[in-house]
C-alpha cells in the first residue's frame, strides 16, 4: 500500500479566461496544506502554479518549487524554502517525479500537458505506477479525453495498453481519488530506478 503524502501539481503559469481555472488552484492548494499533502510544483509566482502554492503556503503547508535555471525570471520564482534550480527541462521533471507519490494537472498551457503526457507514457510502459489525475474543471480537459479514446478507437492505444488516468471535476474529489487509486499499489511499483530514470 502507497501513502500519498506529496502531490506534484502541472499547471498554468497564466490565469486563463475562466475564474474557476484560479479558484480551483487555490482550493487545491489549501485542501493540501489541510490535509499535510506536500506541494511539488514548477517553482513559478504567477498564474496557476503562484495560486495553487500561495494557498499551500497561506494555510501553512509545505511546498517543493522545482524550476529550470533558464525559466527563474521568466516565471517569477517564488521565494521558498525549499526550492531546486535545475540545469535543465529533463531534471526538473526526473526529480518532479522522484519527489512526488502522485500527479494532477490542473488547467494549463503547452508545458502542462507535455509534462502529463510524459508521466502517461511512462505509466504506461510501466515504468511507474503513481496515480496520474487530470482535474477536469468546467470540462477543461474534455478534448484530451476525446483525443485518448479517439486513440483507443482508431487502436494506437492497444487493448493492454490502455492510459490509466484518473478524473475529478470538484477540488474535493481529488484527494479521496488519489488515495483510493495508491491503497493497491504497491511501493516499488511507484519508483523508478535512478539509472532509468535518467534515460526516459
Amino acid at each position: 500500500m502507497t501513502e500519498i503524502r506529496t502531490v506534484c501539481v502541472y499547471c498554468g503559469s497564466g490565469p486563463g479566461t475562466n475564474p474557476s481555472f484560479i479558484e480551483s488552484a487555490t482550493a487545491l492548494g489549501k485542501s493540501f496544506a489541510e490535509n499535510g499533502i506536500r506541494l511539488v510544483y514548477g517553482g513559478g509566482s504567477v498564474g496557476m502554479m503562484g495560486a495553487v502554492a500561495r494557498a499551500v503556503l497561506e494555510h501553512g503547508g509545505n511546498v517543493t518549487g522545482i524550476i529550470p535555471d533558464f525559466l527563474v525570471k521568466k516565471e517569477v520564482m517564488m521565494p521558498l524554502k525549499d526550492l531546486i534550480v535545475t540545469p535543465d527541462m529533463h531534471e526538473r521533471k526526473r526529480l518532479m517525479f522522484e519527489h512526488s507519490d502522485a500527479f494532477v494537472a490542473l488547467p494549463g498551457g503547452v508545458g502542462t500537458l507535455e509534462e502529463l503526457v510524459e508521466q502517461l507514457t511512462w505509466k504506461q510502459l510501466g515504468r511507474h505506477a503513481k496515480p496520474v489525475l487530470l482535474a477536469d474543471i468546467d470540462g477543461f480537459w474534455e478534448p484530451l479525453f476525446a483525443l485518448l479514446k479517439h486513440m483507443q478507437e482508431t487502436q494506437f492505444i492497444r487493448p493492454g495498453f490502455a492510459i490509466d488516468v484518473l478524473k475529478a471535476e470538484r477540488v474535493e474529489d481529488i484527494l479521496p481519488r488519489l488515495r483510493k487509486a495508491a491503497a493497491g499499489i504497491a511501493k516499488e511499483a511507484t519508483e523508478i530506478a535512478p539509472e532509468i530514470a535518467k534515460r526516459l
